[in-house]
């Protein structure tokens, strides 16, 4: 059950449609859904502990017996845990919470961090051919939305010095009239930066592998699938300093630069393209991250879950 409905690009569709497909590998039969339809359901699998609150409560009161998994969001426990009491609830009526990397169990309560399982989401894909040496695509990806901080890595280039040749691609659609007429306006009148807006995932996929670098600048995230998408095919990210991305991609790793602020992200970005140290530092870490993100792995760990949810 996620509340992103069918047929968006929504990380939170695309991964309950890659769970649907584990389990159906793993005999299992499996409805995706916005809310549950009241139906017998045997195990109820929850994206968003707010958004889900009222199925989650109707199927434990109809199913009293039967397990509940929560997969915690991003907003879920960096935003909506202080605002909104039905993410607790959810958390402590759910048999087991889901984070999708480590450093998101240390947002959950104390008294509920038993329950927590971390399962990253993986990728499979051919590593990328090289890109071309005469340029420095950098990629961004991700619909247009205040948490997502989308118009940083804009911010940040009037900042690098006149020899960078550093130029942006920047995907994803625009959730407000006002995101969109600020990335027209900025696709419009910078020569480094072009948004494309919404593409499919195939068409987003290949414009990763032939980038440089991807950034991904959000101020919160709950385990950026993009993140692991770009580590599958060995394209460095440079990250903001949080702990949705410290989890996936390690709290030792290089290319982090604090939230919203363009002059970091401007230097970090510039020491990517001329200094060939900084750069083989950054492709070492996430060459070193691949086997986190690997499909058998994900398997396995939905399997191990399900299974023993199952037979208690």
């Amino acid at each position: 059950m996620t509340p992103a409905p069918a047929g968006s690009l929504h990380g939170n569709r695309i991964t309950a449609l890659r769970w649907r497909g584990f389990l159906e590998e793993l005999g299992y039969s499996v409805d995706v859904t916005e809310s549950w339809s009241g139906g017998d359901t045997g195990l109820l699998i929850a994206l968003h502990a707010y958004r889900s609150h009222q199925s989650i409560v109707a199927f434990k009161k109809q199913y009293s017996g039967r397990p509940i998994v929560l997969i915690l969001t991003g907003t879920d426990i960096y935003r909506d845990i202080a605002n909104h009491s039905e993410v607790l609830q959810s958390m402590e009526i759910a048999n087991q919470l889901v984070v999708l990397q480590a450093a998101a169990i240390h947002s959950v309560p104390t008294h509920l961090q038993y329950k927590v399982q971390v399962i990253y989401q993986s990728v499979e894909m051919d590593i990328r051919d090289s890109a071309s040496k005469e340029d420095f695509l950098v990629s961004v990806i991700g619909h247009l939305r205040d948490e997502k901080d989308p118009f940083c890595i804009v911010r940040s280039l009037p900042l690098l010095p006149a020899d960078s040749k550093i130029t942006v691609k920047h995907l994803g659609q625009a959730m407000n009239a006002q995101m969109k007429d600020q990335a027209e306006n900025f696709n419009a009148t910078i020569d480094r930066y072009q948004w494309l807006g919404e593409v499919s995932h195939a068409d987003a996929l290949k414009m990763l592998s032939n980038s440089r670098l991807m950034v991904i600048s959000s101020r919160m995230e709950g385990g950026a699938h993009v993140v692991s998408e770009a580590i599958a095919l060995g394209i460095p990210v440079i990250a903001s300093d949080i702990p949705g991305n410290r989890g996936l991609l390690g709290e030792d790793y290089p290319g982090y630069y604090p939230v919203g602020d363009e002059n970091a992200l401007a230097t970090v970005l510039y020491r990517a393209e001329k200094m060939p140290s900084f750069f083989a530092s950054l492709q070492k870490h996430i060459d070193l991250r691949r086997e986190l993100i690997t499909p058998a792995r994900e398997k396995q760990s939905i399997h191990d879950l399900v299974s023993s949810l199952i037979t208690q």
